[in-house]
């Protein structure tokens, strides 16, 4: 049965409710966090590889108003950058662009510093769940390997299941050491999987990771970002929709 779009998790401030169910049925929901300025193709592949891996009814698409760590760098509006995830996740019912980390976007200044938090936003979204649904907090690799200075790091990993996209290059052994060093295993026990890829389950106590592999492409969007201030095509790297939506808005061009 198809899911509707649940707008309720698209309003900050609401009640919300995660779409329909089938009566009595488990239900596994994706959260997937981030800046996307812009998304990308990069974005949308790891998505649909863990929504086709882990039978995801539902994947949560949740811009960042303030990220915390890019509170130093520019970001886009986040107006602008919540209407590219809008823009492409159209073609997938079980894609929800939300708005749960919209805060206090566009209200005076002194509120959109406040940082968004991951382990927050996880534990609004465990409010609607029953204690049978799985929550998946959807990451690429470059940003967990950082894991360990997010806010509440521990306790977020404890708070759902991770999935982490892969890539060439890590192993288990970095994955293993990027965790909290409360849950991180000893040297001793790592060491010997400092060859061996990062694919597979990583289940300790309080952590369940689940190495996702072969979705890796190689796209920046700090390359994006470039191009488009060069005014050169950015189809390459982004749906059709968003690509034109940075055109017609001008965003990332030099000076604007």
């Amino acid at each position: 049965m198809a899911l509707k779009r649940n707008k309720n998790l698209q309003q900050p401030g609401r009640n919300t409710k995660l779409a329909a169910r089938v009566k009595g049925q488990q239900m596994n929901i994706g959260l997937f966090g981030g800046s996307f300025d812009p998304i990308h193709r990069g974005h949308l592949a790891l998505v649909q590889a863990a929504a086709d891996r882990f039978s995801l009814r539902q994947v949560l698409f949740v811009p960042a108003n303030v990220p915390p760590h890019k509170q130093k760098h520019p970001v886009t509006a986040f107006v602008h950058r919540y209407a590219m995830v809008a823009l492409a996740t159209q073609d997938d019912k079980r894609w929800v662009p939300s708005l749960l980390e919209a805060g206090a976007a566009g209200s005076d200044e002194g509120a959109r510093l406040t940082a968004n938090y991951s382990i927050d936003t996880v534990r609004r979204i465990k409010q609607t769940l029953k204690k049978a649904d799985r929550l998946f907090f959807l990451i690429g690799m470059d940003a967990f390997k950082d894991i360990a200075t997010w806010h509440e790091a521990q306790a977020l990993l404890s708070e759902c299941e991770f999935v982490v996209a892969s890539r060439p290059g890590f192993s288990l052994r970095d994955v293993a050491e990027s965790l909290p060093e409360p849950v991180r295993p000893p040297a001793e026990v790592t060491n010997p999987f400092h060859k061996q890829a990062a694919t597979g389950d990583l289940v300790l106590p309080g952590v369940t990771l689940h190495l996702l592999g072969g979705v890796q492409q190689n796209v920046s969007a700090t390359t994006i970002r470039t191009t488009a201030a060069e005014g050169k095509p950015l189809g390459r790297w982004l749906d059709p929709r968003v690509a034109e939506y940075v055109r017609k808005m001008g965003l990332y061009r030099k000076g604007g």
